[in-house]
């Protein structure tokens, strides 16, 4: 196996609305993608770019949508919101880590989905807090 096989074998997507570059890193204990006043305790990533799209799509604010390649700087565990009864095995390859992830590069050629499904997502979202369901578990 060459070296860059051997570095390059997995890549990690962030979808969100930060503004970051290469360098910088996302850490745990700072509001959610979800919730401009919720901290959490993990950071949030997955390695297919659909994931991330949707990370970066379901984001609150106003700027502009973002997609960053990153890097795990420490233990990684499969993401209980999409992998215990929603997605059994982990098909969303969707992770978490307490340490931070360090931003390799931005993706800046992506798709987001379609404004139906979109809108589908987000009502189903609302649906799921007008219940009383946790959107996050952390």
């Amino acid at each position: 196996m060459s070296a860059a096989a051997t570095v390059f074998s997995q890549s990690y997507f962030h979808g969100t609305r930060a503004n970051l570059r290469p360098g910088d890193c996302i850490a745990a204990g700072y509001a959610s993608n979800f919730s401009e006043t919720q901290a959490l305790s993990w950071v949030y990533f997955s390695s297919t770019l659909d994931a991330a799209i949707w990370g970066a799509e379901l984001a609150v604010g106003d700027a502009p949508q973002r997609i960053y390649v990153v890097e795990p700087t420490g233990p990684i565990v499969d993401d209980p919101n999409l992998t215990d009864k929603k997605f059994p095995g982990n098909p969303t390859q969707s992770f978490r880590s307490r340490e931070p992830l360090r931003i390799i590069a931005e993706v800046t050629s992506w798709q987001g989905h379609a404004p139906e499904q979109l809108r589908a997502m987000k009502e189903g979202l609302a649906r799921l807090a007008q219940d009383g369901g946790q959107h996050i578990i952390d």
